[in-house]
């Protein structure tokens, strides 16, 4: 029995490097001789020990930060951008074959391509259409990834800094143009009350009455508040109608 020991250790050493166990979000590229030979897992699976060479692969989303890049735009603005991409490994034989590090090559390309389509776009496009240049972005990392086996899900821009003197022409701007905004605002205001007043003035035109019964409202109006003494000139005209009505009467009598 103790002769066929040293028989069962080495079994036991040969079976721990044949079985290999995967777990779901993994793969493994197998390399026989030096040569491909085939993607497998999740689970189980077996090699041959010093034939076979098993290379683990993650199918995950991989979540990382673009370092801060210092970019000058198209209107000749000096900022620096960071942005965050996510990208996963969708062919696991071509994240090894293609490219001897997926992960590196990614950040890299990356950069090049973020500082590439900030010095494209002016400074107003970069601030106000946010959506757009990440979509850029993504299409065109994606592009260049494609070979390697590596999907570039999204990309999103962090945060941008802009020079002291540039955040204070902004501020400057953005109160300009709510200054003219109010004095739009309140030119639309006494135009409407303009209009108004001069339709107001058409319907008094077409009935001199509505003149008088304004007057009188207006004094109603006068009364109610806490005065002493009211003085208040009164046109002849104003008066003409009772005169004229006082005087129709006397006649009758």
């Amino acid at each position: 029995m103790e002769s066929f020991l040293p028989l069962i250790v080495i079994g036991i050493v040969f079976l721990s490097m044949s079985v290999k166990i995967l777990k779901e979000y993994e793969r493994g590229v197998i390399f026989r001789l030096g040569r491909f030979s085939a993607v497998k897992g999740p689970g189980l699976i077996v090699i041959i020990p010093f034939i076979d060479k098993l290379s683990k692969i993650s199918l995950r989303t991989i979540t990382t930060d673009v370092a801060p890049q210092d970019v000058i735009t198209k209107d000749n603005v000096s900022i620096k951008v960071n942005a965050v991409i996510y990208f996963r490994v969708v062919d696991p034989a071509r994240a090894i074959i293609q490219i001897e590090d997926y992960l590196y090559a990614t950040l890299q390309l990356s950069q090049t391509t973020l500082r590439s389509i900030m010095g494209q776009s002016e400074l107003d496009e970069i601030l106000a259409q946010r959506d757009k240049i990440n979509a850029e972005l993504q299409a065109v990392i994606d592009e260049q990834t494609d070979a390697w086996g590596v999907k570039v899900t999204m990309v999103e821009v962090k945060h941008i800094d802009l020079p002291e003197n540039m955040q204070r022409a902004m501020a400057k701007q953005a109160e300009a143009e709510r200054e003219r905004r109010a004095k739009v605002i309140k030119a639309e205001g006494e135009h409407q009350a303009s209009a108004k007043l001069s339709e107001a003035a058409q319907v008094l035109e077409s009935h001199p009455i509505s003149v008088q019964l304004r007057f009188l409202q207006t004094l109603v109006e006068i009364a109610g508040d806490k005065t002493s003494t009211i003085v208040l000139p009164i046109p002849l005209d104003l008066l003409s109608p009772f005169m004229d009505k006082l005087k129709a009467d006397n006649n009758k009598k």
